[in-house]
């Protein structure tokens, strides 16, 4: 977690401001509870510590204080994603949200309460190819890459390390299945053979009939598209009862040491995972720097992402010079876009000094540049993760 020190680098910042000074307000929209309860601390304190920075080198546009509000998802209900942007947008009155996390709450909180209320959305998680096809107004962008690459890339993994077939078990939902048939055309397309491409409910105690099922193909290789803190865990465990699997295989949402802790080290020792990465610039160097100093982890799932999105949003005010949803996803495009004068994470007195002074910049992050799209989509890289000595490990970028 964020230590003290950070937190009071903003309060430091409030107390010696002018006591009129006013209050800028960008949301969290996360998943606290549900399927991905133990990725989420990580994200958002590393959305924290981006509106720390703000706070630390003098505020936001002119002096105000830069606050995040936060609701909560729960991941996998559209309701409460729903309502939680709906009272971060009309009770809180932000500005802009940093999410949601997972994609089905991005595409209902967008749909329902943001898009119509002109507000943009960064999400630093929601990676299903359903996000890019919203009719948004250029109001929802993202930081990680779609799972549309995800699925294509951990397709090509496998194949590469000489796994052939495997049996597919995904979240019914807008992610898993995005990201299920993704990997199963590159998967087909790529030599091998999906023995079974199953889809199950999240949620449920029990999914031995599922798991059975998977089994009956003669699979060894299961490949599980679910959440860490919800099915993943509860199939993974049940399938490594039913001792029918050799070789265990997720995408990003399984990827959390929660996850390990829970069903065992010694059962998914040598797991295969993929997530988004970083690729080779200074910003994640910068940005290690920065969450180490603060006790985050600069390589937990999304981390980085989540830092970009509050990051970016924060210079899209700034360089909006006013504190309005009109026009901002413009200025989300500006301040992220070359050509301009670079500027990486922590440097924000660098880009309020050049935005003031009426010059371009190009903000390139902790996760590389992010060049939206005309989807709001960017580009980015997908690392090899694999269970190690009771741990996620990265092995290295998958090309």
């Amino acid at each position: 977690m964020i230590k003290k020190t950070l937190l009071g680098v903003a309060t430091a910042a409030a107390l010696v401001s002018a006591v009129q000074a006013e209050e800028v307000k960008i949301g969290f929209l996360g998943g606290f509870t549900g399927g991905i309860e133990s990725l989420t601390p990580p994200i958002y304190d590393a959305a924290r510590l981006a509106v720390s920075h703000v706070n630390g080198q003098g505020g936001i546009l002119d002096g105000d204080i830069l606050v995040m509000p936060s609701a909560d998802t729960t991941c996998g209900d559209a309701s409460a994603a729903t309502n939680g942007a709906d009272r971060l947008i009309n009770s809180e009155n932000v500005t802009a949200i940093v999410g949601a996390l997972c994609s089905g709450p991005t595409i209902a909180a967008a749909n329902n309460v943001a898009v119509p209320a002109s507000v943009v959305m960064i999400s630093p998680a929601s990676t299903s190819p359903a996000v890019s096809e919203l009719n948004d107004n250029d109001q929802v962008f993202r930081t990680p890459p779609s799972d549309a690459y995800q699925g294509e890339i951990l397709a090509r993994l496998l194949v590469s390390k000489g796994i052939e077939e495997a049996a597919v078990t995904y979240v019914n939902n807008d992610y898993g299945k995005g990201l299920a048939d993704a990997f199963a055309a590159a998967f087909e397309n790529e030599g091998g053979m999906v023995m079974a491409n199953e889809a199950h409910e999240d949620g449920k105690a029990d999914y031995r009939a599922e798991i059975a099922s998977l089994a009956s193909t003669g699979s060894q290789n299961l490949v599980v598209l679910a959440y860490a803190d919800g099915s993943g865990q509860t199939i993974l465990r049940q399938a490594n009862e039913s001792g029918n699997f050799v070789t265990y295989v997720g995408g990003d949402g399984m990827v959390g040491d929660g996850l390990v802790r829970a069903v065992g080290g010694d059962v998914l020792e040598g797991m295969i995972a993929t997530k988004p990465g970083t690729p080779d610039l200074p910003g994640f160097d910068v940005f290690a720097a920065l969450a180490e100093g603060v006790e985050l982890d600069p390589n937990a799932t999304f981390a980085g992402q989540s830092y970009d999105a509050a990051f970016i949003i924060a210079l899209a005010i700034e360089s909006m010079g006013e504190d309005s949803r009109e026009g901002l996803s413009d200025h989300v495009r500006r301040v992220a876009t070359a050509p301009g004068e670079v500027i990486l994470p922590g440097e924000w007195a660098k880009a309020k000094r050049l935005l003031a002074a009426g010059q371009d910049i190009n903000y390139e992050g902790a996760t590389g540049q992010h060049e939206f799209d005309a989807n709001g989509d960017v580009p980015g890289v997908i690392v090899e993760m694999t269970v190690r000595n009771g741990a996620f490990v990265e092995v290295g970028e998958v090309q």
